[in-house]
């Protein structure tokens, strides 16, 4: 019923007045006022008859003057301030906006990676539009997988529909498992020459016969948008430098706990796991944001009573359920990197997948908690393409 009123109005007299008098009438702070702006702009349907009546609000701080400019030409004008401020505002929106769920006010807010994962996306897609419109040239990711494993080939079927859906460009070399490591180093240097191409991504693991930290070494360190190249991890461990790539899932938990709106700044984390992929550059992301770190691993001697002085935990150590409620201070926020397997019957496919989390349990104490799956997962392929977007830009426009 709410939404067939709506659709009876004139969205742009009703929301204009709308915004006028709460404007005018409240005291709103900056982000508030922005965000209504983003909130109203969604709402209204921009056609062709409205567009001059939103061009005055749109525009209200710039120096445009429509009674200067011919129909066609200010009909054009009002279409791109529309569409930039509509992008603008959407974005401030976003970031106002929780991007999380809870169904007890008791338990912790569920943080919705899908979403600030889609979002991201979203943006994404808008600044390679926009670097084509300015240069014509857009970011181009290749990934080279060897081998005929299915669940590498579902991966990078995901990655190369993930690039289509924002502008990237895709390029893919699917070769034998046969093939010789330098054979594979070769095809690697061929992207690296390419100047077309600006991140290269090589599909883990590889067969027994090829060295993978050779291989890995040989990709270009501009183009390693994995992150691991061991000066790009040199530099996330030094205060005063900065990589030009970081890991994707480390990065992408650090994003979820900042667009969930989690306080980084002076507070105790803990890392559980010290991967090279995730455990460690996790910490140093961490420590990056002012954290106190603590990296809990295998050999650590009472990790339950680390954990519970934790603010923050991200946890990383592929063992299902290992960290219970009574492990997690009251009021920490957690992020489950883990995804594991676990038998249920109650499946189709006879297995859950679960974090290293007991979520059931943590949420009781958390105030903030990624489900599995559903948490960090899609950020992964989110970061992967702010990474590629953030290496074409550089090599395109010459920005750092």
């Amino acid at each position: 019923m709410l939404l067939h009123f709506f659709e009876t109005l004139n969205y742009s007299h009703v929301f204009l007045w709308v915004y006028t008098r709460v404007k005018r009438s409240l005291s709103f702070s900056l982000s508030l006022v922005s965000l209504l702006k983003g909130v109203i702009v969604t709402f209204i349907i921009i056609s062709k008859r409205e567009r001059s009546a939103l061009l005055l609000w749109l525009c209200e701080d710039s120096d445009f003057d429509e009674e200067e400019e011919e129909e066609e030409e200010e009909e054009e004008m009002v279409l791109k301030a529309a569409t930039s401020l509509l992008q603008a505002l959407g974005n401030a929106a976003r970031r106002a906006i929780p991007f999380f769920v809870s169904d007890d006010d008791d338990d912790a807010k569920i943080i919705d990676g899908k979403r600030i994962a889609a979002d991201i996306r979203a943006e994404i897609k808008g600044e390679v539009e926009r670097l084509k419109a300015k240069t014509g040239k857009v970011p181009g990711l290749a990934v080279v997988i060897v081998g005929e494993r299915k669940d590498s080939q579902t991966y990078v079927r995901m990655k190369r529909k993930a690039c289509d859906e924002v502008g990237i460009h895709s390029f893919h070399s699917e070769l034998p498992e046969t093939i010789s490591e330098k054979e594979l180093i070769d095809v690697v240097k061929g992207y690296n020459d390419n100047p077309d191409c600006h991140g290269i991504l090589v599909q883990l693991p590889l067969p027994k016969h090829i060295d993978e930290e050779k291989v890995l070494g040989v990709i270009s360190l501009e183009k390693d948008v994995d992150g691991f190249h061991p000066l790009n991890i040199g530099m996330l461990a030094m205060k005063g430098h900065e990589p030009l790539f970081m890991p994707c899932t480390p990065k992408g938990s650090i994003v979820l706990l900042e667009r969930s709106g989690v306080e980084l700044k002076g507070k105790n984390a803990v890392v559980v796991g010290r991967s090279n992929i995730v455990g460690m550059p996790a910490s140093m992301m961490l420590n990056k944001k002012d954290c106190t770190v603590t990296v809990v691993h295998s050999r650590t001697k009472n990790p339950k009573e680390i954990c519970r002085r934790a603010d923050v935990v991200i946890a990383a150590a592929g063992s299902a359920k290992m960290i219970k409620g009574d492990w997690i201070k009251k009021g920490a926020a957690v992020i489950d990197v883990g995804t594991n397997s676990v038998e249920d019957k109650s499946k189709k496919s006879g297995y859950a997948l679960v974090g290293d989390v007991d979520f059931n349990e943590a949420k009781k104490r958390a105030s903030f908690i990624t489900p599995v799956p559903g948490g960090v997962g899609p950020m992964t392929i989110a970061m992967l393409l702010q990474n590629c977007l953030d290496g074409g830009k550089r090599a395109i426009e010459g920005t750092k």
